[in-house]
């Protein structure tokens, strides 16, 4: 039997193939430009702590043994204790917040950067969240306090980079400093140091004996809650991060349920607050304002 002949292609579509491939090439193109600039959104890592600390990046080579390779111990430097130091965000991201109880990372945070990379924070004393919540934040936004929870010997910092592959950058870089596998560097702190950076923080403001227990947002900078478990009081201070050279409008509040609010209001260039109260056992609605971006929290923190 004979075979058929092919149907030959219409010559209005042998035309238009030429116009399918640039259309095709044009939406490729674009494909690949933007996997090629995602790829170079690389970020740069400042010190975990406050402006002008340093510490020990202490870089183990697999010892102790719960301590992954690649990963950095900050601990002690000469006469500067780290234990209970703010522990700030190397980078900007989204910072998830979780509790391992007595092992592993004890109370951590992982913060998920905008190339894909992440890092962690561990054994941390207190967090600025509650296990299972996130929150947006800034290079130098505080995420909690060094501690010793989880399968820890001593109050530190265990801090890694990770790929956004998950694998652990065995070569992290802070600061410009690159600590390489077996390396034990003393490295200086530039995180949050003037310029867009505000100078204070918020245990600064409220004094010795305060950790920073919750925080939000506010355009151009940041409300605290803080809490002081040797005298009960809680503190709220609003930190700008902007337009720190000229005045500006915020305030900050603190009302212990069943009592009358407190609030520190005027024309700052840096924070508003402190505002303390004795709290203990009670619930608390906090917040505070710059300019007309403003927080006010439910009745929470209760004991």
């Amino acid at each position: 039997m004979p075979t058929p002949p092919r149907p030959a292609w219409p010559k209005t579509l042998i035309s238009a193939i030429p116009v399918l491939l640039v259309g095709l090439t044009a939406v490729l193109l674009p494909q690949a430009a933007s996997a090629q600039s995602s790829t170079a959104l690389a970020v740069s890592h400042k010190s975990p702590f406050n402006c002008g600390k340093t510490f020990y990046a202490n870089n183990w080579t697999g010892t102790p043994a719960h301590n992954p390779s690649g990963s950095i111990d900050w601990q002690d430097y000469g006469s500067d204790d780290i234990n209970g130091e703010t522990v700030r965000a190397t980078a900007a991201g989204t910072a998830y917040f979780y509790n391992a109880g007595s092992t592993s990372y004890g109370q951590w945070v992982e913060i998920r950067h905008s190339d894909g990379t992440r890092t962690r924070y561990a054994h941390l004393a207190s967090m600025v969240k509650s296990a299972g919540s996130s929150m947006s934040v800034s290079q130098g936004t505080v995420i909690g306090t060094v501690g010793s929870t989880g399968g820890s010997n001593a109050p530190h910092l265990h801090y890694e980079q990770r790929t956004s592959g998950g694998a652990m950058d065995t070569s992290p870089t802070v600061e410009g400093v690159t600590v390489s596998l077996g390396q034990k560097k003393a490295i200086t702190s530039t995180n949050s140091c003037g310029g867009s950076g505000n100078p204070h923080t918020p245990e600064e403001v409220c004094g010795s004996g305060y950790s920073v227990i919750d925080s939000a947002a506010l355009t151009g900078g940041r409300v605290y809650l803080l809490y002081n478990s040797g005298n009960g009081y809680n503190c709220v201070a609003t930190l700008k991060t902007t337009n720190l050279s000229s005045s500006t409008s915020m305030s900050a509040f603190l009302e212990p349920q069943g009592s009358s609010r407190t609030t520190d209001s005027g024309s700052y260039q840096y924070y508003a607050g402190p505002v303390k109260r004795s709290a203990s056992g009670q619930c608390v609605k906090w917040g505070g304002s710059i300019g007309s971006s403003a927080y006010t929290s439910g009745f929470e923190h209760c004991g």
